[in-house]
C-alpha cells in the first residue's frame, strides 16, 4: 500500500445522510516545513487514484517535493477512499450515499487541519473533477487558499457536461434494463460500453482525424478505443463509477451552504490568485464556460491550453501540454497575493 488512511469517523454528508466509519486515502510527497506554509493540495479526478497525478510531481517541476509538501487526497468513490466497493452494508454498492464535491473538500479540510495542523495552503491544483475541487477549496476556504489552478475542469457541471455524464450512466444502466433494483448485479464487464461512450468526448475531433493515437503506440482507431477506453473503464468498479458520476453531475461550488445556490457569488468570493487553464478543444469542460467563471473571480487569469488533445490536454500524456501546465504553475507560485 503506497498511501495512507485518515479515519474520519461517522460523517454527516451534505445530503443529511451519515456515512459511518468514513475515511480518506491520501499520499504525500515532500516534507512540511516549520511554518507549514509550503502546502499544495492536488485532488484526484473522476476514476483516477493518486498514482495518476504523479506525472505533474517531480524535481525541477512546479510541484517539486524538494520544495513543497504535496498532499494528494483520493476522491470519495474512487475505490481507495470510502467507496461503494469498500464500504460494508448497509452502505455498500448501490446503497452508497450521494457524495458532493463540497463533501469531498470539507473532509479534505479535516485531513489538512486535523492531521497536519495546516492553516495556509499555497496552491490547490487539479484536472477535471480535481479542477472542480480546486474551485471549491477557493470558495469554501477563501482566507486559507492563496492560489488555485484548475485545468480542464469547471466550477460547476454545466448542462451539456451533465448530459455527457448522463450518457455514460445510461450506457451502464442499459445493462440492467434501467432497473435500479438490479444495480447490484452490475459487473466490471458492463463498463466496456461506458468506455466507448467516453471515447468520443475525451479527445477532440482533430485528435482522431490526425490519428494522434499512433503516437501512443496504436496502429488503428479500433485498437486505440479498445486498448485505452474499454480497458481503462473495465478496470473500474461499476458501483464506484455510478457514485462518482453522481458527484460529477451535481457539482456546483454555489451549492456550498455559504452561498445558498448563488454560483456567481461563490466565484466572486474566491480570493485566491487563480490560473484557469481549459483545453482549447475540450468538448465537455469547455473554454467558454471557464472564461465566464474567470471573469467573476477577482484575481483570475484565463489561459487556455492550445491543444487538440481535448479534455486529455490535462491528462499528462502530451509533453507540450504538460510543459504548458507546469510553466503556468511555476509562474503562479512565483506570484504574491499582493502583486
Amino acid at each position: 500500500m503506497d498511501y495512507e488512511i485518515f479515519e474520519l469517523g461517522d460523517v454527516t454528508l451534505q445530503s443529511g445522510v451519515t456515512l459511518p466509519n468514513a475515511f480518506l486515502a491520501y499520499k504525500t510527497y515532500g516534507k512540511l516545513n516549520k511554518k507549514k506554509d509550503n502546502v499544495i493540495i492536488y485532488p484526484t479526478a473522476f476514476g483516477d487514484q493518486h498514482v495518476q497525478n504523479e506525472w505533474l510531481i517531480g524535481k525541477g517541476m512546479a510541484l517539486d517535493p524538494q520544495k513543497y509538501f504535496i498532499i494528494v487526497p483520493n476522491l470519495l468513490g474512487n475505490g481507495l477512499s470510502s467507496s461503494p466497493s469498500n464500504t460494508p452494508p448497509p452502505f455498500d454498492r448501490a446503497n452508497f450515499p450521494q457524495v458532493t464535491i463540497y463533501d469531498n473538500v470539507k473532509l479534505q479540510y479535516r485531513l489538512v487541519t486535523e492531521k497536519f495542523g495546516i492553516q495556509k495552503i499555497a496552491l490547490v491544483v487539479g484536472w477535471s473533477m480535481g479542477g472542480i475541487q480546486s474551485f471549491q477549496w477557493g470558495a469554501s476556504y477563501p482566507d486559507m487558499v492563496e492560489r488555485i489552478a484548475p485545468f480542464c475542469g469547471g466550477a460547476k457541471t454545466w448542462p451539456q457536461t451533465y448530459v455527457v455524464l448522463d450518457g455514460m450512466k445510461a450506457a451502464l444502466m442499459a445493462a440492467v434494463g434501467f432497473d435500479s433494483s438490479k444495480i447490484n448485479k452490475l459487473t466490471s464487464a458492463e463498463m466496456r460500453a461506458v468506455g466507448r461512450v467516453y471515447a468520443g468526448w475525451g479527445l477532440s475531433q482533430a485528435f482522431y482525424r490526425e490519428e494522434l493515437y499512433r503516437e501512443m503506440g496504436y496502429d488503428s482507431l479500433e485498437g486505440f478505443v479498445a486498448g485505452v477506453w474499454e480497458d481503462s473503464f473495465m478496470n473500474m468498479d461499476p458501483h464506484n463509477v455510478l457514485a462518482m458520476l453522481w458527484t460529477g453531475q451535481f457539482a456546483d461550488i454555489g451549492a456550498d451552504p455559504a452561498y445558498n445556490g448563488d454560483f456567481d457569488e461563490a466565484l466572486k468570493s474566491i480570493k485566491a490568485l487563480a490560473c484557469i487553464m481549459p483545453g482549447s478543444t475540450d468538448l465537455f469542460c469547455t473554454a467558454d464556460e471557464n472564461k465566464y467563471e474567470a471573469m467573476l473571480i477577482p484575481n483570475a487569469v484565463f489561459n487556455p491550453i492550445e491543444s487538440i488533445w481535448g479534455h486529455f490536454a490535462g491528462r499528462g500524456i502530451n509533453k507540450v501540454d504538460n510543459k504548458f501546465i507546469d510553466d503556468n504553475l511555476k509562474r503562479l507560485l512565483a506570484l504574491s497575493i499582493n502583486e
